[in-house]
């Protein structure tokens, strides 16, 4: 086949039968029609499966097109909207004239579908300022038939989806840097006017020449800037699914759903203590199955957490993707975020949904981190991890209390840590009490060191109350841990980032003991002693405690004067722009 023809749409039912009908009139015949679809809610689909067009799954403009191409069986590539129609013989002419010329990537000149005299200027005037332009500035805006070759389209891997303005100059500019480019002399599209019809023939031109000015300077504007829409007005649909494992994972989706819900539609997917956490919160939560760390003494079992996790992970793969499945085929949603959930990254990958990655795991492999050689088998451990959780999403919100430089910037962000309102509304007084926190009961060792001090201990995570000498065990419960949280002299935990991250909110030094080999606890602990916020331990004795203690002071200065939060405003503001910009079509 010579020409696949792709189309991106939603809800075209006025525009696409003129375009299907003008292009099925062309005595040019070699090609296919490939609709890539981004869900539309009227008779789109319906009309091009009668028309006998492929459909593919779309998305925002650069999405569909590219999915278009991935599904193209042709030798070259034309990309039209939706609202244009073909002139006779445009696709012979257009073929014969790019060949003609040795071209790797072309447009089209454009006339108006309308009778307006006004109209028609405006279009010469963009025709004539593109013809002017192209020999050092090759620019197309609208996508007014891009004819390429697919070779070509695939060695600049096609359109930017994280753009969503300008995607179709910026594709044109880096296919003539590889290629040769011209606006094609002899062949004419006829284009809609329909957004100058509904915004104005002066807004428009407004729109379009500053998004010339600045694609003419180097530099990208978004649609959110010019208050370009495409159209998609209904609520945005998520599913979010939560890594179940600790308590973590649950704590900062909760915060991060309060704000999400009375805004969008959310189905969220959890397994273990974190699917019962949210569940008792929220509507529209579904179990799933999940990976959980083995831990003895202290330390994580590799060996026995593989092995359990391979005698679950045939059902669990199964079921859990059978019932994400169903949910997402119902719901449609727009896009993913996890954090860390290894299905959600599956089921992102099955559906071509965008996928937002939220979680503190990934300063792992997005950071530029230094670490001792001596945790190189747990850090490659972790990485592989990491890694295979979560295979590229469009973009990394990670949280963190340090801040290492980045690998890819573009990619990946780096945010203060997400914390409870109830942390943040805390007042912070300095009591007699430690608070010892282990998020394994199995650190049986680190209470008989305790024990051997002159101290008040109050001590979470053994699941049971009662007095032992100086130690007070509580059950959890969150306004009574809210409360000795608030007014102990220091912490003592293992690497957590949750509670070492709301322990320096509330300036309370913290001496971490991190599970041996549970690298990013091990990483968490590190930088936490390299910050000057506390200490770290592999191996906790009474005279570390007590050394701990004399320099108190000194940890809450650090704290006070380094320790920076926003109150969860900037991750919030960048989720809610990766949304907009992600959540406007369903692919």
């Amino acid at each position: 086949m010579k020409l696949s023809i792709i189309i991106p749409t939603y809800n075209e039912e006025e525009y696409l039968p003129l375009l299907l009908k003008s292009i099925k009139a062309q005595e040019f015949v070699d090609f296919e029609v490939i609709i890539a679809d981004a869900g539309s809610q009227d008779r789109t689909r319906e009309i091009a499966r009668e028309a006998g067009c492929r459909i593919v799954e779309g998305g925002m403009p650069a999405v569909g097109r590219n999915r278009g191409a991935e599904a193209a069986q042709g030798e070259y590539l034309l990309f039209l909207d939706a609202d244009v129609c073909l002139t006779d013989g445009y696709l012979k002419s257009s073929l014969e004239e790019f060949a003609e010329q040795d071209l790797g990537i072309a447009i089209t000149q454009i006339s108006p579908l309308s009778d307006s005299r006004l109209d028609k200027m405006a279009h010469d005037f963009a025709n004539f300022f593109m013809r002017k332009v192209e020999s050092f500035k090759p620019h197309g805006a609208g996508c007014y038939g891009i004819l390429t070759l697919k070779k070509l389209h695939q060695e600049v891997e096609g359109f930017d989806e994280d753009l969503d303005f300008g995607e179709d100059t910026d594709y044109i500019e880096r296919m003539a840097e590889i290629s040769s480019f011209k606006v094609l002399r002899q062949p004419r599209l006829l284009v809609s006017t329909r957004r100058v019809e509904e915004e104005g023939m002066k807004r428009v031109a407004y729109k379009y020449a500053k998004s010339t000015l600045y694609q003419f300077t180097g530099r990208k504007i978004t649609a959110e800037k010019l208050n370009y829409s495409f159209g998609h007005n209904e609520k945005t649909r998520i599913l979010y699914s939560v890594c179940g494992e600790g308590m973590g994972h649950a704590i900062r989706t909760d915060v991060i759903l309060k704000h999400l819900i009375p805004h969008y539609e959310v189905h969220i997917f959890s397994s273990d203590r974190a699917y019962h956490y949210l569940a008792q919160r929220y509507d529209n939560v579904y179990e799933i199955g999940g990976f959980n760390t083995v831990y003895e003494d202290n330390t994580v079992r590799n060996t026995k957490t593989f092995i359990k996790g391979m005698k679950g992970l045939p059902g669990d793969l199964r079921n859990s993707l059978r019932l994400m499945y169903s949910v997402a085929k119902s719901v449609k949603p727009h896009l993913i975020i996890s954090d860390f959930e290894i299905y959600s990254n599956l089921l992102a990958k099955i559906l071509r949904l965008p996928l937002i990655s939220l979680d503190n795991m990934h300063i792992i492999t997005q950071g530029e981190i230094e670490v001792s050689s001596r945790y190189r088998t747990e850090r490659l451990a972790a990485e592989g991890v990491v890694r295979s959780f979560i295979m590229m999403p469009r973009r990394y919100l990670i949280n963190t209390y340090f801040y290492p430089p980045l690998k890819n910037p573009k990619k990946a962000k780096l945010f203060p840590p997400v914390l409870r309102e109830e942390i943040m509304n805390l007042k912070s007084e300095e009591g007699r009490h430690i608070l010892v926190y282990q998020t394994s009961d199995s650190n049986w060792e680190l209470l008989e060191v305790l024990k051997e001090l002159e101290e008040k201990f109050i001590v979470y995570g053994f699941n049971k109350d009662e007095e032992d000498a100086n130690l007070t065990f509580k059950s959890f419960n969150d306004d009574e841990f809210f409360q000795d949280l608030a007014t102990c002299r220091a912490v003592i935990t293992n690497g957590g980032f949750t509670l070492i991250s709301e322990a320096l909110y509330l300036k309370k030094p913290v001496l971490s003991v991190p599970v041996k080999k549970q690298f990013e606890q091990i990483l968490n602990a590190i930088y936490l002693e390299r910050l000057g916020y506390g200490e770290f331990h592999e191996d906790l004795e009474k005279e570390d405690v007590l050394k701990f203690l004399t320099r108190l002071e000194t940890y809450r200065d650090n704290i006070q004067n380094n320790f920076q939060h926003d109150r969860n405003e900037a991750i919030i503001r960048e989720l809610d722009e990766l949304i907009k910009k992600y959540g406007q079509f369903r692919k």
